[in-house]
């Protein structure tokens, strides 16, 4: 889930509006952070300041000594997935919810981040190799708790969205022959794909689902025309309608909130616990909370961090 290239008008738009936090994405308590839209309208997103939170030596003493031994926690993610992870106005630095949390992991470990912008659907694949773990959004499913343990740190439903006005006259409830917009490898193609067979199955007109690589990608296809509708987890989904300029609206209700959790080498029990571990010190403390209030994202937070919970499907 992450951002991307943008072309034409909708670069223009888009692009700024990337760069440039809006009040509802932000807190104005400075007292508290010092995270994305602080200073309010107009303010450029900053990363959350993690320098107060201190090493815990009994939660980073579970670190194995495959992750320890350069110092580094190597994060995989999809940059372009507004407001939890994306790239600031630099084109290079990661920012985002997932990736202040990332950070305050990191502390509690006594690590220093590494985040690495890679497309989704090449994360989970990598990590225990390429990547300590993965952090991109991830909601827990059947099929990728197979392949990786999880710990969840958040909770979101997903949305759809459509061009002001509907002019399509898209129905959340009946999506047979709309042009649907989603990213490659997350639930809302699954979902989306399902959602076709069914149509073609009643003998309806088949759901045209075009997948895109970045979600920055999915949201130009909808304001641009080239699709109908786009379908992304309801935070992503909430941020893109604010970041494109009344060019949006959300369709229908939230469906199926389900936990996302942070990604982890199958059996990796030490990881596990530690992440766990950390995520709820930071929880218990109140910097979680901080951060999420931070990006308007507090609707998705947690009480309890939790390994490996029962998966849907």
């Amino acid at each position: 889930m992450t951002l991307g290239k943008i072309k034409g008008i909708a670069s223009a738009m888009l692009s700024g509006a990337l760069i440039v936090a809006m009040a509802g994405c932000g807190t104005t308590d400075s007292s508290e952070s010092s995270a994305s839209g602080a200073s309010g309208a107009g303010a450029t997103p900053s990363a959350y300041d993690v320098s107060g939170i201190s090493k815990d030596d009994a939660i980073a003493s579970l670190v194995p000594s495959y992750i320890a031994k350069d110092g580094k926690l190597t994060v995989g993610m999809d940059t372009s997935y507004a407001p939890a992870e994306f790239l600031d106005s630099d084109g290079k630095t990661p920012i985002g919810y997932d990736v202040d949390l990332v950070n305050a992991i990191s502390k509690v470990l006594g690590l220093t981040p590494d985040p690495q912008t890679a497309t989704f659907d090449s994360i989970i694949p990598s990590i225990g190799t390429k990547y300590d773990i993965g952090v991109s959004s991830f909601t827990v499913t059947k099929e990728r708790s197979e392949a990786v343990d999880f710990v969840t740190y958040f909770k979101a439903g997903m949305t759809y969205a459509v061009q002001k006005g509907n002019p399509q006259k898209v129905d959340a409830t009946d999506l047979c022959g709309i042009k649907l917009g989603v990213q490659t490898g997350t639930t809302e193609e699954e979902e989306a794909n399902s959602a076709n067979k069914a149509c073609t199955d009643k003998g309806k007109d088949a759901i045209d689902v075009q997948s895109y690589k970045q979600q920055t990608d999915v949201t130009t296809a909808l304001v641009t025309g080239k699709v109908d509708a786009l379908y992304a987890d309801s935070p992503v989904t909430g941020y893109a309608i604010e970041q494109t300029g009344d060019k949006l609206q959300k369709l229908g209700e939230d469906q199926g909130v389900a936990p996302q959790a942070v990604a982890i080498k199958k059996g990796d029990s030490a990881t596990d616990q530690a992440i766990q571990q950390a995520i709820q010190k930071l929880i218990d403390d109140g910097t979680y909370t901080k951060i999420l209030k931070a990006w308007g994202a507090q609707s998705g937070a947690i009480e309890k961090a939790e390994i490996n919970p029962t998966a849907s499907e």
